[in-house]
């Protein structure tokens, strides 16, 4: 069976150890992201199956309809809207995954990653250090600071443990029916949301993306952001409502931020005004880009491909696509 994976921008999975599970396929890996659909089509037709690396490729119907050969589909990840599933299934195409993903804790390493680097200046001091200059700034401590977590799902809850250990104060913010969870794990929820935004030094993004919670966190928000606060975006740019985030950076609340995410990725030949700011840290998404997240989300995928290869498919998310003859 010949198999097409997209978006390898790391050139990891040949490395990976799953990847050998495939050694009696062929198998086409693309390290680039193609956006037109017609090319994109070009790129998958004439494999059977196709793996998705997380959402890095949207799976339209103006991409599927082209389609002539693939029946199976394997995303990796969590992140599903890119898929147009009634396309699949109406085009016979299997979407398979499974329905629980574990890779946060290395989103919640690279969330305090951030944070440190952004108040101790790492990255500046690196520099200035090989321009042969010694100590040019001074950091901020985190002991005594308020951490402001918004979404307490399980990244959040790591996020905010690793906060209450370095002695910071811990608060949250989400839906009025968390409140009992925030309260029992020992942080506090302030009493409106214009608090928890005015309060916080450092204010942690943890929303999982979707319709809902696009632009959840707004202009208004960020303008209650004390100057030397720090913003922290390690989930998706489409949590803060567009444009707001540049805006309000130049407007000074908050003071900083570290972000990991961006409204179209890849960011490519530095074009994105976050990578112009001073003030500001910018990362390529790196938040479950590591070996052992790789592994785990590509070994589920290649399950699916090698149970569809024996007529066993598993881990199906448009079952109706079965009955379709």
């Amino acid at each position: 069976m010949k198999i097409v994976v997209l978006d390898d921008w790391a050139q990891g999975f040949r490395k990976l150890p799953c990847f050998a599970r495939l050694k009696d396929h062929e198998v086409v890996i693309y390290h680039d992201t193609e956006k037109d659909p017609a090319k994109l089509a070009a790129r998958i037709n004439g494999a059977e199956a196709l793996i998705l690396t997380q959402e890095r490729s949207a799976f339209p119907r103006a991409v599927i309809e082209k389609l002539t050969t693939v029946k199976l589909v394997a995303q990796t990840g969590s992140h599903r809207h890119h898929i147009d599933f009634a396309a699949c299934t109406e085009k016979g195409i299997i979407v398979a995954s499974p329905t629980k993903v574990g890779v946060g804790i290395t989103t919640a390493e690279l969330t305090w990653a951030l944070i440190l680097a952004s108040l101790r200046h790492i990255p500046h001091e690196v520099e200035q250090l090989k321009l042969g200059k010694w100590q040019t700034t001074l950091g901020t401590g985190l002991r005594g600071l308020t951490l402001g977590i918004y979404g307490l799902g399980g990244i959040g809850s790591l996020v905010a443990q690793v906060g209450k250990a370095f002695g910071m104060k811990v608060t949250c913010w989400g839906r009025e029916s968390s409140r009992a969870k925030v309260v029992a794990a020992g942080y506090e929820m302030p009493a409106t949301r214009e608090a928890f935004f005015s309060e916080s030094d450092i204010v942690s993004l943890h929303i999982f993306a979707n319709e809902q919670t696009r632009g959840i966190v707004t202009a208004a928000d960020l303008a209650l952001m004390k100057p030397t606060a720090l913003l922290v975006n390690t989930s998706r740019a489409r949590l803060i409502q567009d444009g707001a985030l540049v805006a309000a950076l130049k407007q000074g609340r908050p003071g900083f931020a570290a972000v990991d995410v961006y409204e179209t990725e890849p960011v490519l030949n530095g074009d994105h005004p976050l990578l112009k700011m001073p003030n500001v840290i910018c990362t390529p998404h790196l938040g479950y880009a590591v070996v052992n997240s790789f592994e785990s989300l590509y070994a589920a995928a290649i399950d699916s491909i090698l149970g569809y290869a024996v007529g066993k498919p598993v881990n199906v998310l448009n079952p109706e696509v079965l009955k379709v003859k």
